[in-house]
C-alpha cells in the first residue's frame, strides 16, 4: 500500500513509519523539520522536505506518488507556543488540513487525522485548541460533502522513545528529561494537581495502524488514551524516586486544562485496541 505520513520525521511519525515499513507499506514522508529530525529517517522510506500546504500542487507526473492512505500528523503541537504565533498555528493546523483533504479527494485516498483530546475542553482557551478543532471540522465537512474517506484519532498525552526533549515542542515528560539531564530543577506549572492521560507511543501507533487498515468508520472520532490519568505531582514523584530531582512550581499558564482522560471505549471494542499503562516502567527505563 502506498502511504504518505505528514510530519514523518517527528516523534509519532517516526514510530509509525517503523510500523508501516514492517508491514510492507511503500512510505513517503513530508516534513518541514521544524521539530522533526533527519536523524529519525528510516531506511526504506522516502523523505521530502517541504510544507504540507504545498501538497495540493503535487501530481504523479512530477514524480510524486498517488497514495492509498495518508496519515496526517504534521502540526504545531503545543499549547503555549501557539499564543506567540497564532497565525502560523492556523496556517499549519487548519489550512494544512484543507490542503490534505483536497489532495486526498483528487485520488480517493483514505486519511487518518491526528486530532487532539483538547476537543473536549473549551476550544477558545488557546489558538492551538481552536485550530486543531477547526481542522477536525474541515475533515468532517469533506467526509459529509465530498464523501472523503477520513477517520479522526484524538491523541491524549503521548510519550515514549523518540519523544522531543529539547526546545519549545517538548511535552512535560520530554521537558523533565531535559531538565534532569542538564542538572536543573523540574518545573511544575500551576499546583501540579492537573491530571493527564499519558499514552505510550507504541499504543498510539498500534491504534493508528488499526484505523488505517480497517474498514470501520467512526461517526465522530477514535479516542486514543489509556483511560487512566495521573496528576502532574504524581508523575513528579516517579521522577523524584528515579532521579532524586527537586521541583520548582511556576505560575499557572493560559490554556492549561485541569484534566484529560479517555472515557470512550470504541477503539477498544471495535478495533480490539489494548492500550497499557506503561508510565512507571518507562520512567524507570530512562
Amino acid at each position: 500500500m502506498k502511504t504518505l505520513v505528514t510530519g514523518g520525521a517527528g516523534f509519532i511519525g517516526t514510530n509509525l513509519i517503523k510500523k508501516l515499513l514492517k508491514e510492507g507499506h511503500e512510505v513517503l514522508s513530508i516534513d518541514n523539520y521544524d521539530s522533526g529530525l533527519k536523524d529519525n529517517h528510516q531506511e526504506g522510506a522516502t523523505y521530502i522536505e517541504g510544507d504540507i500546504n504545498d501538497i495540493p500542487d503535487w501530481h504523479p507526473d512530477r514524480g510524486y506518488l498517488q497514495f492509498d492512505l495518508i496519515f496526517h500528523l504534521a502540526a504545531l503541537s503545543r499549547i503555549q507556543p501557539s499564543f506567540d504565533n497564532p497565525e502560523e498555528t492556523f496556517r499549519v493546523n487548519t489550512e494544512g488540513c484543507l490542503s490534505i483533504a483536497e489532495y486526498a479527494k483528487k485520488f480517493n485516498a483514505k486519511v487518518v487525522y491526528a486530532g487532539s483530546s483538547s476537543r473536549w475542553h473549551n476550544p477558545f482557551k488557546s489558538p492551538y485548541a481552536c485550530f486543531k478543532h477547526m481542522g477536525e471540522e474541515v475533515f468532517k465537512m469533506y467526509k459529509k460533502v465530498y464523501g472523503l474517506n477520513v477517520e479522526i484519532c484524538r491523541f491524549y498525552n503521548v510519550y515514549g522513545p523518540g519523544e522531543i526533549v529539547d526546545g519549545d515542542w517538548a511535552a512535560v515528560i520530554g521537558t523533565w528529561r531535559r531538565q534532569v539531564r542538564d542538572g536543573k530543577s523540574i518545573t511544575i506549572v500551576g499546583d501540579g494537581e492537573q491530571r493527564r492521560d499519558f499514552t505510550h507511543v507504541d499504543d498510539i501507533v498500534d491504534a493508528l495502524y488499526k484505523v488505517g487498515i480497517s474498514d470501520k468508520s467512526h461517526k465522530d472520532a477514535w479516542e486514543l488514551g489509556t483511560g487512566i490519568n495521573y496528576s502532574i505531582n504524581e508523575v513528579y514523584n516517579l521522577f523524584k524516586t528515579k532521579f532524586k530531582a527537586d521541583a520548582t512550581y511556576l505560575p499557572n499558564q493560559p490554556g492549561n486544562y485541569r484534566e484529560t482522560l479517555r472515557e470512550n471505549d470504541d477503539a477498544l471494542n471495535q478495533l480490539s485496541w489494548k492500550p497499557q499503562d506503561r508510565l512507571l516502567d518507562y520512567i524507570n527505563s530512562l
